[in-house]
């Protein structure tokens, strides 16, 4: 980059901080009110915009930078377009200095912008972006960028821009590592503030049925929580020493009742009683399909089953997709039988597609002694056709073979005087009819 272009670049700075004056929406185009002067605004535009279509970003910087002074509240399209500009220029600068000297010129450009057109929300979420891209494993700049995510935070509430979800972890383990500026605290606060905007994002996609951004936050919220035990000790041990009294005193702090929670997830130690306790409060406070489910198993594990089929039914209810719907039916019939509700298991089965077929089927397979009755072995053996007739329908070429195994020989048939072909009711709970065949030879 030529000396006269650095010296340019570097004037923008004082561009900027002098031409904040005005206020305005920049929503409508704003020409300057002197003809002669609108004209060389028109035609400075036109030379900057020829230049961003043929991406020589150099050679739009003079004629942008006229217009930046000359009329920096023209339209919102200017600020957009220098970003253009000097983010181009910064990306494949490879002096050092030059290169944050564009950098600091671009980000300032995002500090104009908010002066003269307001949208500070909105901007400011942009301006960290690129500040984090730029500026966050710069260590004279890490600690800025850190306040910058600070305050878009504190001003955007739940309306932070998705792609700076991440970003903010990232940028709290780069000040970790280059900085030591905080302690364990003030980490951990802004992973709570962190966590509560991704579960609110959650909730409101939940809301809006919109499967594929609740498994992308989720995913984003997971990959935050690795971030977080890389940089701070929250293992099992940590949250019985330090954070269960606190519980105990005040089971009622959600924020808490949350951080207990997630650090007793990623730590591997859900089967603790308090990981139950905290997920029956976060349950209650947002009911989660994915919760219900794990909570279910918890119990069905330390044998309450009332409350494992109790949650079991429940994530049926909040299952959003098909797959999640089918697994949760799965599971209550899986709890159904182990209690011995065999024709309510089915009935469960039945809703869950061909693995639910496929259960049915062993179901059938496992009720030979519920369907004996111990006069006719063919008749005994019917439980294993429509054992048969359903791993069929499931696709199970394995099991069916293992049900033909069980089917009827000739001879039984011969000696009941019942044919091949004939169909025949089963009398038992299973109460299917089936079509007779045999096991093969003898």
């Amino acid at each position: 980059m030529k000396i006269t272009m650095k010296a340019s670049l570097l004037g923008l700075t004082l561009i900027i901080l002098s031409s904040v004056s005005g206020f305005t929406q920049c929503k409508e185009v704003k020409w300057p009110a002197d003809p002669q002067v609108r004209e060389k605004a028109e035609e400075a535009v036109a030379l900057y915009g020829d230049a961003l279509k043929q991406k020589n970003y150099r050679g739009a910087v003079k004629s942008f930078q006229w217009m930046l002074t000359t009329a920096p509240d023209w339209n919102t399209r200017l600020y957009i377009d220098g970003t253009d500009i000097y983010n181009n220029l910064a990306a494949v600068e490879k002096d050092p200095v030059k290169k944050q000297v564009l950098i600091d010129s671009l980000l300032m450009l995002y500090d104009m912008r908010i002066k003269q057109c307001g949208d500070e929300e909105n901007v400011l979420n942009r301006k960290a972006i690129y500040a984090a891209t730029y500026n966050a494993q710069n260590k004279a700049k890490t600690a800025d960028v850190l306040a910058l995510y600070d305050k878009v935070f504190e001003i955007s509430g739940n309306n932070v821009l998705e792609n700076n979800l991440m970003t903010y972890m990232q940028v709290i383990q780069l000040n970790h590592a280059l900085l030591k500026n905080m302690t364990d605290d003030q980490i951990l606060q802004r992973y709570d503030k962190l966590s509560e905007v991704i579960d609110a994002k959650i909730k409101k996609a939940q809301t809006e049925v919109k499967q594929g951004d609740v498994d992308r936050l989720k995913k984003t919220k997971s990959a935050i929580d690795d971030i977080l035990i890389k940089i701070v000790k929250v293992d099992c041990e940590f949250v019985k020493n330090n954070l269960e009294p606190k519980f105990n005193q005040n089971p009622k702090d959600l924020v808490l009742t949350k951080r207990i929670f997630q650090f007793m997830t990623t730590g591997g130690c859900i089967e603790d009683p308090l990981w139950l306790k905290t997920a029956e409060i976060i349950h209650k406070e947002s009911p989660d399909y994915g919760l219900a489910i794990n909570m279910a198993k918890i119990y069905a594990k330390n044998g309450n089953m009332e409350k494992a089929e109790s949650l079991a039914n429940e994530a049926v209810g909040l299952a959003s997709t098909p797959a999640n719907k089918e697994t949760s039916n799965i599971f209550v019939g899986d709890l159904l039988t182990q209690k011995g509700s065999k024709s309510a298991a089915r009935e469960a089965y039945r809703k869950a597609g061909k693995e639910g077929l496929e259960k049915i089927g062993d179901l059938y397979m496992g009720s030979g002694k519920d369907c004996a009755k111990g006069v006719s072995m063919a008749e005994d053996r019917l439980v294993y056709l429509a054992a048969y007739d359903m791993y069929a329908k499931a696709g199970n070429g394995q099991k069916m073979a293992q049900a033909k195994a069980q089917f009827p020989s000739v001879t039984e048939l011969f000696e009941i005087n019942w044919k091949e072909g004939e169909t025949k009711s089963l009398a038992c709970w299973v109460g299917e009819t089936v079509v007779l065949r045999t096991r093969g030879k003898e």
